[in-house]
């Protein structure tokens, strides 16, 4: 059941259309030498005929009779493929080394096609031969011909061959298609079995290489990859619900009981506008967590990417640097900016604006004052490198791939305000314009690194 329904394969149809295709031109093209080569065999035969009865006809215009007749015992002593035979009114042999007039119907000026005996190394045998009727004065009847015994055999063996081609030619291209078909199966059924797999629940199961480094390879090099990124985005789902539900509840709490309290005594106004105030300054925090969330939500589907559009990198540093240089003032800290001429690269403008401001924004927060925050841009290659640069305490290197996820805040800085979104941001950012972004030791301090493809 299963040979069967190698038939109904997609594989197995194409390589039929393709054997039929192939031996559709094949067989034209050795029909096209056959009917051309029989052709020229049988065209020159009738020439020949042709020739020796103009010689005939020219031999009794001369001599008449008698003429003929010596001229016709000389050709056929000869032993060759000439046939000749010159009888009487009724038929009756005179001359030539035909026994008899053939049995086939003639007429004058007819050509006709027969069978005869001839007697080779003292054996008859029976052979094919072309020959034309003409009838000469008095009733006398000339028949002059050739011997094609040879030529029909060879165009038998042409027709032989051109079957038995088409035979093996088909029979080959059917054993190859339902090889190629059932290799093909086995590949497809291998991805198949994984799909089930992982639509059971098993999200760890890949789809396996073989090595060829074919189509199918490259299939499930993309399947594999589709299916990481599933899984990583199941997983983020998952931990973005654990960390809603852990770094949330908190706030939420708080600003209910700061309202319980409130309403739990009697409260002059100022205590009721002070405890407004504090409810806001709550909600105005957690709305600004479920916003970063959005903006991680939007980068890590795609949905950005329809507001890509040519982007001057060194105008977009310009602005949120100029955005921020009031609050380093504030805080007695030195910022900087340094950048190339221009690096158009194509991406989200507004997005890219928020990895930039995340980034100072935190250097600025954790940079002690009389500290120093810069910003550079800078080309490699096909790349535009982007650095911010602080002298503050930085991250130490266990952790700087840590602080890339949802809701991370490392202990130094859970008295700072803040969601722990900011990194995550950046790098959801970042891996949805293709781009790269490092964190290292700037000795003192942290430097961020993004690197971002320029445009074409």
């Amino acid at each position: 059941m299963r040979f069967l329904n190698l038939f109904r394969t997609s594989a197995f149809r194409l390589a039929l259309v393709y054997l039929l295709l192939f031996a559709a031109s094949a067989f034209a093209l050795i029909a096209f030498i056959y009917w051309n080569t029989a052709g020229f065999m049988a065209s020159q035969t009738d020439e020949t005929i042709e020739a020796e009865i103009l010689g005939l006809r020219e031999q009794y215009s001369s001599s008449g009779l008698p003429g003929l007749r010596q001229v016709v015992l000389e050709r056929s002593a000869n032993v060759g493929s000439g046939l000749y035979l010159l009888a009487n009114s009724d038929y009756s042999r005179i001359a030539g080394n035909l026994t008899a007039w053939p049995a086939a119907p003639t007429g004058r000026g007819r050509w006709v096609d027969f069978t005869y005996d001839r007697v080779l190394s003292g054996v008859a045998e029976r052979r094919t031969a072309r020959a034309r009727h003409i009838e000469l004065l008095g009733g006398f009847q000339l028949l002059v011909g050739r011997d094609v015994h040879e030529r029909r055999e060879i165009e038998d063996r042409i027709e032989s061959a051109l079957f038995w081609s088409a035979v093996i030619t088909v029979g080959l291209g059917l054993i190859g298609g339902l090889v190629m078909s059932r290799s093909q199966t086995r590949r497809l059924d291998v991805i198949n079995r994984t799909s089930r797999e992982i639509m059971e629940g098993d999200l760890s199961r890949r789809v396996p290489l073989s090595g060829a480094d074919d189509e199918f390879d490259e299939l499930a090099t993309n399947l594999n990859d589709m299916l990481d990124q599933i899984e990583r985005l199941m997983s983020g789902m998952s931990e973005v619900a654990d960390n809603i539900a852990h770094d949330l509840r908190t706030p939420l709490n708080r600003l209910r009981s700061r309202l319980e309290v409130t309403l739990m005594r009697p409260a002059t106004e100022q205590e009721y506008r002070e405890a407004l105030e504090a409810a806001i300054m709550e909600s105005d925090g957690l709305i600004s967590t479920f916003n970063s969330l959005l903006l991680i939500a939007r980068a890590e589907t795609g949905e950005a990417r329809e507001n890509f559009e040519p982007t001057d990198l060194k105008s977009v540093l310009a602005d949120v640097v100029e955005l921020y240089e009031p609050l380093a003032e504030a805080k007695r800290i030195s910022l900087k900016s340094v950048s190339v001429k221009q690096a158009i690269i194509n991406g989200d403008r507004g997005l890219i604006s928020q990895v930039v401001a995340n980034l100072i924004d935190n250097a600025i927060k954790y940079t002690p004052e009389d500290g120093a925050v810069s910003v550079s841009l800078k080309l490699q290659g096909e790349q535009a490198v982007v650095e911010v640069r602080d002298t503050g305490p930085g991250i130490p290197q266990a952790e700087r791939d840590h602080v890339l996820r949802r809701f991370v805040r490392l202990e130094a800085s859970r008295n700072e305000p803040g969601s722990g979104l900011g990194l995550s941001l950046v790098a959801a950012v970042m891996r949805l314009h293709d781009g790269e972004i490092a964190l290292g030791d700037a000795a003192p301090g942290l430097v961020a690194t993004l690197k971002f493809n320029l445009r074409d």
